[in-house]
């Protein structure tokens, strides 16, 4: 074969076969086919796309090119979560354990944050202590005694993923939904878990900025769940302003302690109910209904939160220190009215600015900063009332910037929807 005809081909529209995604995928991985080689593929798949076929076999080519992980040995049906990415989601600090305390196994495998994005793992790390990497043997014993575990990625799982997806991430073709959907389940087929319950985020602070997208990644990630017999759910989440009130790593584990605690706004509680039903009607073959109805009683009843306190403790963190910095800033409001718009983007970028962000994978991220907000869309604010307060450690803030991501008027809009759509 010849990686400057397949180039050719997809840059003509045509179909590639298995054979030729193979001999790509491959080639690449063992630098037999170049960066700038690769990269024109690329660019032509974003400009011409793929159809279901390509990016079946192409998730399943990069399936197979490393390890996947053996969790047969968990007692129960594993269901994995997983997020599209977006501006202060700590949805998972909150689901794992209050899925959990409902009897359903999580062995979480998490990544850390890139770009605007946080990541569960650094959100992690930002309880002094607490444990990330665990050797498979012990990851398992510790979720068939408290059905719990957030770990980091292990193993050589899906490595051709990992280094076009580096590719990707500086040639400007990470903006592709068929490229996106084989990224996404190639790494979640090769995590093990039984079912996949996928938060796909929609808006501003979002990679998908439609739901048109939305939708059309969705319905792909669930066929190719299909084509591996693995049950695959997607819910559309809006992700125009920022979720719940925190964004930045120690912060938002805060703000998810106070949730299981029961104190919360009410967008999060609707995403994380949401989701955290899903997965236990699934993961126990169970009516939604009755899924809601458990979960409630987990949150209401303080079960979740003990079910945290056992896997912070497992992990040996001291959920007692959190990295917060002790350096605040209070921005009032510069006007009195309703607050219309919170530019998720802009907050995720000013929290990246003040070092609670990486641009690089192996940037060093200062866990501390972060901005809690005071309002949210659809609240009434006073002249010189907070807005929010900021966490910020060696960087200045720059107070007109965060203002800027206000939108205020005398007249309130419609609100939005939170949960846009669920899609099997």
């Amino acid at each position: 074969m010849n990686i400057l005809k397949i180039i050719e081909k997809k840059k003509n529209k045509q179909k590639l076969t298995r054979e030729e995604l193979e001999y790509v995928v491959f080639g690449f991985l063992n630098n037999e086919i170049k960066d700038y080689q690769m990269s024109a593929l690329l660019m032509a798949i974003v400009i011409n796309g793929m159809s279901d076929e390509e990016t079946i076999n192409l998730t399943d080519i990069m399936l197979k090119s490393g390890d996947v992980i053996d969790l047969s040995k968990i007692d129960g049906v594993v269901v994995d979560k997983h997020s599209t990415g977006g501006v202060g989601d700590k949805t998972t600090l909150i689901l794992a354990p209050l899925v959990a305390s409902c009897g359903v196994p999580i062995a979480k495998m998490s990544g850390r944050g890139l770009g605007h994005t946080g990541g569960t793992i650094d959100k992690l790390e930002a309880i002094h202590n607490f444990q990330v990497d665990m050797q498979n043997d012990a990851f398992i014993n510790q979720v068939n005694e408290i059905k719990l575990a957030l770990v980091s990625q292990k193993g050589n799982l899906v490595p051709a993923d990992k280094k076009i997806y580096a590719l990707r991430d500086v040639t400007g073709t990470t903006s592709s939904i068929p490229l996106i959907a084989s990224s996404i389940m190639s790494k979640k087929l090769a995590s093990g878990a039984g079912k996949f319950v996928l938060d796909v985020k929609v808006g501003r602070g979002a990679f998908l900025k439609t739901l048109e997208d939305a939708r059309k990644l969705a319905k792909l990630m669930t066929k190719i769940g299909k084509e591996n017999n693995k049950e695959t759910i997607c819910v559309l989440t809006n992700m125009n302003e920022p979720l719940g009130k925190a964004i930045g790593n120690g912060v938002e584990v805060f703000e998810s302690i106070e949730f299981l605690k029961g104190n919360y706004t009410s967008d999060l509680y609707d995403v994380v109910m949401t989701l955290a039903s899903i997965m236990v009607s699934v993961g126990k073959n169970i009516d939604i209904k009755d899924a809601l109805a458990e979960v409630k009683e987990s949150l209401e009843s303080g079960r979740a939160y003990q079910k945290f306190l056992e896997m912070v403790k497992y992990q040996g963190g001291d959920i007692n220190k959190i990295a917060i910095s002790k350096k605040v800033h209070s921005i009032k409001s510069n006007k009195t009215g309703y607050i219309n718009k919170i530019d998720a983007l802009k907050i995720g970028n000013i929290v990246k600015q003040l070092g609670g962000g990486r641009v690089y994978k192996e940037e060093q991220i200062d866990l501390g900063v972060g901005i809690v907000l005071n309002k949210k869309v659809g609240d009434y604010v006073l002249e010189n009332e907070e807005l929010l307060k900021v966490y910020y450690g060696k960087k200045d803030v720059k107070v007109q910037e965060i203002i800027d991501c206000f939108e205020i008027d005398v007249v309130p809009i419609e609100k939005e929807p939170l949960i846009y759509e669920i899609i099997r």
